[in-house]
């Protein structure tokens, strides 16, 4: 079973590699009882019960990436900042971008968390619009951040692709399209030219 889980998690994190993704060994869940389980990292002495990078640099190299999922099934996590920054959003307004007008949200890959945070892949180095920093539960995560990746195992279940990144080519989306449709749907939107939403469909 758990060389099962390891080799899925190995293949998961050689694909990204291999799409110019750079992913890193996060610590990976152990214990059978609810209560007692918690991510271990290999660290003597590591407290943290939460998820977390190990000390291994991330790569894109598929000889390293290899060695790196041999022996532990590592939590395949996804650095930002570089690829792709991600916008993390509960999942009212992942759903409400995923039922807007499309043009835009229906072309980056879009992951969902076991606790239903939704996690669009964008452009990167761009921020979140005024609007939207003010809505609760919004995170953009930029240089330095990282998130799990699917099929990753987290508490309470696993990471998954609502739009998988091969439906798109692979490229993150327009980050401010995206913010406008989550916008629009809860009627907190500013308004946007036809110009600018030509722009965006364009780019996608």
């Amino acid at each position: 079973m758990v060389a099962w889980e390891r080799f899925k998690l190995r293949r998961a994190a050689a694909e990204y590699a291999a799409h110019g993704w750079p992913v890193r060994p996060g610590s990976f869940l152990v214990g059978r009882r609810a209560r007692a389980r918690r991510f271990h990292c290999g660290e003597p002495g590591c407290r943290t019960v939460a998820c977390h990078p190990t000390r291994l640099p991330p790569t894109t190299a598929a000889d390293v990436v290899a060695g790196y999922w041999r022996v532990h099934p590592y939590t395949v996590l996804l650095p930002t900042g570089r690829a792709f920054d991600i916008l993390e959003v509960p999942a009212a307004l992942g759903r409400a971008a995923l039922l807007g007008d499309g043009f835009v949200a229906a072309r980056g890959p879009v992951a969902v968390t076991p606790g239903d945070r939704w996690m669009f892949l964008v452009l990167p180095g761009h921020g979140v619009l005024p609007e939207l920093s003010q809505q609760p539960g919004v995170v953009l995560h930029g240089q330095g951040s990282w998130v799990p990746a699917p099929p990753s195992p987290q508490f309470g279940g696993r990471v998954r692709w609502e739009l998988p990144p091969d439906a798109h080519g692979w490229r993150p989306a327009e980050p401010y399209a995206v913010q406008a449709l989550m916008l629009d749907a809860i009627g907190a939107g500013p308004s946007f030219s036809s110009r600018q939403r030509a722009t965006w469909r364009a780019a996608a």
